[in-house]
C-alpha cells in the first residue's frame, strides 16, 4: 500500500513540512498575510469540521435514543447536502487554481500538491459512500448506527486531509502572500 495515501498516512513526510518550521500553525493569526484568503479559507475547513461533528453527534443522540429519528433526517438532509456541495465546490477551486498557482510558487512542494490532489480523488469516491448512506438512512433504508460507522471513517480520512492541506498550504501563502490566487 501506498504510505502516502490518505487512507494509510499519519502526516506529510518532514520534507513537504518544510515550511511549517519556518510558519509554526500556533503563530500563523499573528502573521501579516493571515487575514483575507487565509482565514476565508481555513474557515471553510472549520465549517467541514462543524458539519460533521454535528452529523456524528446526531446520529449518536438518535442511537441513544435523545434525539428523534424524524429530527436527524431533517438534519442530515440539511447538513449533509451541504457538506457534499460546499466540499465538492471547496476541492474544485482547490485542484483547478490554487494548487497550480501555490505550487508554481513554491516548486519544492509540488509532491505534496499532487498528494492533495489525489486526496480529493480519493474524497470523490468517500463523497459517494457518504451520500449513498445518507440518503439510505433518509430512505429508512439504513440504519443510524451502520451510517455512523462510515461517518466516523469519512470523518477520519477528511480530517487527515484537511490538516495535511492546511500544513503545507498555508505556510506557502504566509511566506507569498495571497497574489494570484483571487
Amino acid at each position: 500500500m501506498d504510505e502516502l495515501d490518505l487512507r494509510s498516512r499519519a502526516g506529510l513526510p518532514d520534507a513537504l513540512r518544510a515550511l511549517l518550521e519556518s510558519y509554526p500553525r500556533d503563530e500563523w493569526e499573528a502573521h501579516a498575510n493571515f487575514s483575507g484568503l487565509v482565514e476565508f479559507w481555513l474557515d471553510r475547513h472549520l465549517m467541514f469540521r462543524k458539519l460533521t461533528t454535528a452529523l456524528n453527534e446526531d446520529s449518536e443522540a438518535v442511537m441513544d435514543g435523545k434525539m428523534d429519528v424524524e429530527a436527524q433526517k431533517a438534519r442530515l438532509s440539511r447538513f449533509g447536502g451541504m457538506l457534499v456541495q460546499q466540499l465538492h465546490g471547496h476541492h474544485q477551486i482547490e485542484d483547478m487554481h490554487y494548487f497550480p498557482v501555490l505550487s508554481g510558487m513554491e516548486r519544492s512542494l509540488e509532491r505534496g500538491f499532487s498528494i492533495l490532489d489525489k486526496d480529493h480523488h480519493a474524497m470523490d469516491g468517500l463523497l459517494e459512500r457518504f451520500t449513498t448512506g445518507a440518503n439510505g438512512v433518509l430512505r429508512g433504508q439504513v440504519e443510524v448506527g451502520a451510517f455512523r460507522e462510515e461517518l466516523l471513517d469519512f470523518d477520519a480520512l477528511l480530517s487527515r486531509h484537511l490538516e495535511d492541506e492546511e500544513e503545507l498550504i498555508v505556510p506557502v501563502i504566509l511566506k507569498h502572500g495571497s497574489g494570484g490566487l483571487h
